[in-house]
């Protein structure tokens, strides 16, 4: 009896010997096919090291000694444009007046720098009061930004474009686009009520009916929430013929 209990043992401790020294042997193996793969490839590693380390130069070289100088001079190169563009000489913001640059020459000139971004949007804004509104939305589908409310008059603005070309349903569309954030309780209201209007026009008075009751629900307290009854009245109406 006394002898088969550590006759077990010792086989079990043979066993995890075993196993220790096999686990041992094989991460050796792959210690030396590593080894063995690093000095047959040696002349590859060191080209693929030094390439990523020349990207990485590369790109803060070029973000601290090109693009950063470029943006600087972007902003300073646009600021006469702005001032013509808040005095509403719009052709001015947009040619510049030969002695200073215009948005244009910004957009053309400074590509990719966050002054050429913005430029889109005024010039787009720029056209859109000179009723050209093909160069409207041109410039004001350019830009972007994660500002909700600039992208909201942005949207809204292509929206009176599209729509003062006659091409109303692509306007509802961007209004409606333009209104999406509930929170904006000045913007929203306002293209509710173009999209509501334009969906009059095109007859489409149930789609009307429910921007206006989307307006009456979460914007109440807007000029266009306090006004809006007579619309959903007369659209209800409209529904009744």
């Amino acid at each position: 009896m006394f002898n088969f209990v550590p006759r077990k043992i010792k086989n079990k401790n043979m066993s995890k010997k075993n196993e220790k020294a096999a686990g041992i042997e094989n991460v050796g193996e792959v210690l030396g096919r590593t080894e063995q793969f690093i000095e047959d490839n040696q002349k590859i590693i060191i080209y693929v090291v030094i390439g990523i380390a020349l990207v990485v130069l590369g790109y803060f070289g070029y973000r601290n000694y090109i693009y950063k100088p470029k943006a600087e001079e972007a902003a300073a190169n646009m600021f006469q444009a702005e001032y013509y563009f808040e005095k509403d000489s719009m052709k001015l913001a947009l040619y510049g007046d030969g002695n200073n640059f215009g948005f244009l020459y910004i957009i053309d000139e400074y590509s990719g720098t966050p002054s050429a971004n913005l430029a889109n949007y005024y010039a787009g804004i720029a056209f859109l009061n000179l009723s050209e509104y093909d160069n409207a939305i041109k410039h004001l589908k350019s830009f972007s930004s994660n500002d909700v409310i600039i992208s909201a008059i942005a949207n809204g603005a292509i929206g009176d474009a599209y729509v003062q070309k006659g091409d109303i349903e692509k306007g509802v569309n961007y209004y409606l686009k333009a209104a999406k954030n509930k929170k904006d309780t000045f913007n929203a209201p306002i293209f509710l009520m173009k999209a509501g209007i334009a969906y009059e026009e095109l007859g489409k008075y149930k789609e009307a009916l429910e921007v206006y009751k989307n307006i009456q629900t979460n914007f109440s307290e807007s000029r266009e929430g306090r006004n809006i009854e007579k619309y959903i009245a007369r659209v209800e109406f409209l529904l009744k013929k």
